[in-house]
């Protein structure tokens, strides 16, 4: 039953995106069809028609990993190249044998970028959670008894807070564990408290730019200021607040129960690891607002530190004794990490090597697939149907909601790509709107995607779609908290 409800989730979802790709196009063909076209607008060549094909085939792919169990990494990457193959092509027909080569450089120095930024951050992430920095924070939660209801309102306000340093998945992760060990046998609970979660970890991220990916393009990208972002903290507050007081009315006031057998210790190093993650932030914040370098420079330097910290920790860190054969000393190597007699136990190279390297692929994909798209010409025609059309703030408002459909990443890089003249308020619209519009279902976001599976059974597609209307509140009432403060 929950392999059917999958694979209609699947169909569901493809099906719409398909819908909405092919039906713009179509839009952009019809409008640009008594115009003569530009010898760069590639969008109605037999090139540009198959890069979309390959596009819609790919991300069909991706959209059917929990089915297929093919890595979402995987198809992106070999259609982002067959695209830019096609783009080489298309550009070889009209006798242009550089633009194509140029403009796909150009697409991986953006992407280099951001991956550098990623990489360093999600490095820090992953060595709290080797201290068993949030296997503490989740075990005192559990300790302290508290009601089904205080839970409910405190780990959506950690996932809140959380998510602007720790990133809405691994936010959503580590708050949904506490949601489940703490409702044992209260699905309705475990339910409400998913959606709670997962709503709490997207506007959590929306106003900081190391919240989301989406939200850290735009920074990177130079249109919004680091500190200007912090604007979007009440609408993020009460888009999330809105939908979690409805959903509230649901939980009886019985205590939860769990089992307290598990003792989860902080690591050492773990609170030192903490501060050098926000010394870092700072570094690269400021690097990039007074001196004008990329935050990455901030960021790889701090992972430097990081580095050359845990090298200090392992030193004086106690290790299991590893012998050779007949040798009762234990060897050098066992505690210098090398790879002639053991691993030791906590390595920051191996740290990094947890990093999702299939999100930082996929993330490749999706940069390299609408870069091409871009490079035929669809984007120019979107972006005049979707803000010449409509206007700035309809547009973003759709924005918002294809994100609950397709990914936000390349829904927010398209528009980024588009580069339509916008306000910086306009801006912050988009951002928040991106980010916090996946969470009109549980497909919309990764943090949704990720519990489903971790709650599997329990907090599903359908679950989430009866509380979609109190999202939808939340959402309205975010995008016109954001408008009266903010305006456009």
């Amino acid at each position: 039953m929950y392999l059917a409800s999958q694979q209609t989730l699947f169909w569901l979802k493809n099906g719409l995106f398909c819908l909405v790709l092919f039906g713009t196009a179509s839009w952009a063909f019809g409008f640009t069809s008594g115009s003569p076209a530009s010898p760069v607008d590639l969008t109605t060549s037999l090139y540009g028609y198959l890069a979309v094909g390959v596009f819609c085939v790919g991300y069909a792919l991706v959209l059917g990993e929990e089915i297929t169990q093919l890595r979402k990494s995987k198809p992106i990457i070999v259609a982002a190249g067959l695209i830019w193959l096609l783009v080489g092509l298309a550009y070889m027909a009209q006798g242009d044998h550089h633009t194509a080569g140029e403009a796909l450089r150009h697409n991986i120095l953006e992407y280099a970028e951001l991956f550098f930024f990623l990489l360093a951050a999600m490095t820090f992430i992953n060595t709290m959670e080797e201290r068993q920095v949030f296997a503490a924070l989740r075990n005192w939660l559990i300790q302290k008894q508290f009601s089904l209801r205080k839970i409910y309102w405190i780990t959506g306000g950690l996932a809140f807070a959380l998510s602007p340093i720790a990133d809405n998945l691994s936010t959503a992760l580590l708050m949904g564990a506490v949601v489940m060990a703490v409702g044992n046998g209260y699905t309705q609970f475990v339910t409400v408290g998913c959606i709670n979660v997962v709503i709490a970890a997207n506007a959590g991220g929306a106003f900081c730019p190391f919240g989301d990916i989406t939200t850290l393009m735009v920074w990177q990208k130079g249109i919004v200021q680091f500190g200007d972002f912090f604007a979007l903290f009440l609408p993020s507050l009460i888009n999330w607040l809105v939908p979690a007081a409805i959903m509230s009315w649901g939980i009886t006031a019985a205590p939860g129960s769990c089992d307290n057998s598990e003792h989860s210790v902080l690591k050492p190093g773990g609170l030192v690891t903490i501060g050098l993650f926000a010394a870092t932030i700072a570094l690269a914040v400021s690097s990039h607002s007074y001196l004008h370098l990329p935050p990455v420079l901030g960021m790889m330097t701090g992972l430097g530190v990081l580095k050359i910290y845990i090298f200090y920790l392992c030193r004086h860190e106690s290790h299991p004794a590893t012998k050779h054969p007949g040798s009762e000393v234990p060897t050098e190597g066992s505690y210098r990490g090398d790879h002639t007699d053991v691993i030791r136990r906590f390595d920051i190279f191996r740290v990094v090597e947890r990093s999702s390297w299939d999100t930082l692929m996929f993330f490749y994909g999706v940069v390299m697939c609408v870069g091409g798209l871009s490079t035929l010409g669809y984007l120019t025609l979107l972006s005049e149907q979707l803000y010449g059309n409509l206007g700035v703030i309809w547009a973003n408002i759709l924005v918002g909601v294809l994100s609950s459909l397709v990914d936000n990443i390349p829904v927010m890089f398209a528009v980024l790509t588009m580069e339509p003249s916008m306000s910086t308020n306009a801006w912050l619209l988009v951002t928040l709107t991106a980010g916090v519009g996946g969470s009109l279902l549980s497909i919309g976001s990764a943090a949704g995607i990720a519990l489903m599976g971790q709650a599997q059974g329990t907090y599903t597609f359908y679950s989430h779609l009866r509380w979609s209307w109190a999202i939808a509140l939340g959402y309205a009432a975010g995008i016109l908290t954001h408008l009266g403060i903010n305006g456009v």
